[in-house]
């Protein structure tokens, strides 16, 4: 017997774009149903405040659904990423002071990197260039509200941490933002809240108005936390 569905909707506070939910953090929450490390499909924009449904589907498959929409689906999946050496705790932070999106940012009020957003609201991760490399490096250190009754980070703000530092990896048209379309991702280890964090990303290649990239969380000391590979999709801006 399969497991009844779960409903849930994603709040305000969770935005990207802002009418609908941050992508990783949409994929973390339907990844709680998938034991592993999991690929999650967004087909559409998760929409804000309404009741989402996800429902079991066969082979391993769950679905999210609003109405007779399916905002995602996801199923168990490796995550084919091959993660290079991590930044120190001070490269990071160097790199961070120079994140593009500090001067131009498509969704400036985005949960995860958008610099409007509040310490203790808002993730705050802002990814910048890496000396002589094609990544982009930041540190992070996860708030209280982020975490469970021990203390520790909930995977998907761990996930949504994961998410927006590829979109950082490349370089997009005038006129053009890039948004989520699918993120796999694989937790290993126990991260803390208050934990001292460098997220690193780096670009795995472009075909037409696909963009993939890697990311990775690691603790202070280079221990891997997370890894991730994402395809992101040219939109038109003003949509």
């Amino acid at each position: 017997m399969s497991d009844p569905p779960t409903t849930f909707s994603i709040a305000q506070r969770f935005h990207g774009p802002p009418d609908s939910g941050n992508g990783g953090y949409v994929c973390g929450m339907v990844a709680h149903h998938i034991e592993g490390s999991a690929e999650v499909r967004l087909r559409v924009p998760p929409p804000l405040e309404r009741p989402l449904v996800i429902t079991p589907l066969p082979r391993g498959v769950v679905a999210l659904t609003d109405g007779d929409t399916v905002v995602a689906q996801a199923r168990p999946a490796p995550v084919d990423a091959d993660v290079p050496a991590p930044p120190t705790v001070d490269e990071a932070e160097t790199a961070s002071r120079s994140f593009r999106g500090f001067d131009e940012h498509w969704f400036p009020g985005c949960f995860v990197c958008g610099p409007e957003r509040a310490r203790g609201d808002g993730l705050r991760i802002f990814p910048g260039p890496l000396a002589d490399t094609r990544q982009v490096a930041c540190t992070w250190t996860p708030h209280a509200s982020l975490g469970d009754a021990g203390g520790r980070v909930r995977s998907e703000f761990l996930w949504a941490a994961l998410d927006c530092g590829g979109a950082f990896t490349h370089d997009v048209p005038e006129g053009k933002a890039i948004v989520l379309g699918l993120l796999g991702a694989e937790l290993t280890g126990t991260t803390l809240v208050g934990e001292a964090l460098v997220m690193l990303a780096w670009p795995l290649g472009v075909d037409g108005r696909k963009h993939f990239a890697g990311t990775a969380l690691f603790a202070a000391n280079g221990e891997l936390r997370g890894r991730a590979r994402a395809t992101w999709v040219a939109v038109d801006a003003d949509r």
